[in-house]
């Protein structure tokens, strides 16, 4: 029963108008509303978003609860949610659709292939909400704070855009920070117990369904807010860096 739910949300979702995928490395194409193909790089708000309204990301979205009550708070920004899991997605586009909730769309794909859907300067923010900490050596160019996808981020970017993490892995934390610091990128907030003291983010009280896990397991929230110091660069596509 619950495979036959997911193939029906697979079936589903493909109907939406707020929700694009891709599959293929190495393809900018997209398959929107009803499988119609288009190219939405550099044209997210024109095409999708119709507006010149700020674009943010929320990458590793899950179900949306980020990308959600962002939406909410800040009708005057639009917000994209990424993610490969299908079911997770059709969640949040559901939601979103249910709510009417124009400024909330969501991509499915594999994170390593984000910078070809948007062009250089397109994305004012990003937000990476419990991502996986891939704890193994070897998994290293997988953290999505990792060197591989800093690097990736700065093609779309706009330039001294932020980039925040939240986060109960320590490991990740820590990894984050040691990037940071080796690559000189620029630390704005910094918490390794977000809850122990004031916020020092507004939006930091948005609790995903993985948080709320995290808490009742007694686990620590950790936030970095960071800008990337990388010097100006062309379009070029990193893609092609094995992961």
């Amino acid at each position: 029963m619950a495979r036959r739910n997911k193939l029906l949300k697979f079936t589903e979702i493909l109907t939406f108008p707020n929700v694009y995928e891709n599959f293929n490395l190495g393809t900018n194409e997209l398959s929107g509303e009803n499988g119609e193909k288009c190219i939405m790089t550099s044209r997210w708000s024109t095409t999708h978003f119709k507006n010149q309204n700020p674009i943010v990301l929320e990458l590793a979205c899950g179900g949306g609860e980020y990308t959600l009550e962002l939406a909410k708070r800040y009708p005057d920004k639009n917000f994209i949610g990424v993610d490969i899991k299908g079911a997770r997605i059709w969640k949040g586009a559901r939601k979103a659709l249910n709510l009417g909730i124009k400024n909330a769309a969501f991509l499915r794909t594999k994170i390593e292939m984000v910078d070809n859907f948007f062009g250089p300067g397109e994305v004012d923010e990003i937000w990476i909400t419990f991502p996986d900490p891939f704890l193994k050596k070897s998994k290293y160019n997988r953290r999505l704070t990792s060197p591989v996808f800093l690097k990736k981020y700065h093609l779309f970017l706009k330039e001294g855009a932020a980039i925040n993490l939240k986060t109960d892995s320590t490991f990740l934390y820590n990894h984050t920070k040691e990037v940071l610091l080796e690559e000189a990128h620029s630390i704005e907030m910094d918490s390794d117990d977000i809850y122990c003291e004031d916020l020092i983010h507004p939006d930091l009280d948005i609790l995903t369904f993985y948080e709320k896990q995290h808490l009742e397991d007694k686990r620590t929230i950790k936030f970095i807010r960071f800008r990337l110091s990388y010097p100006s660069q062309g379009p070029q596509s990193v893609s092609s860096l094995v992961l």
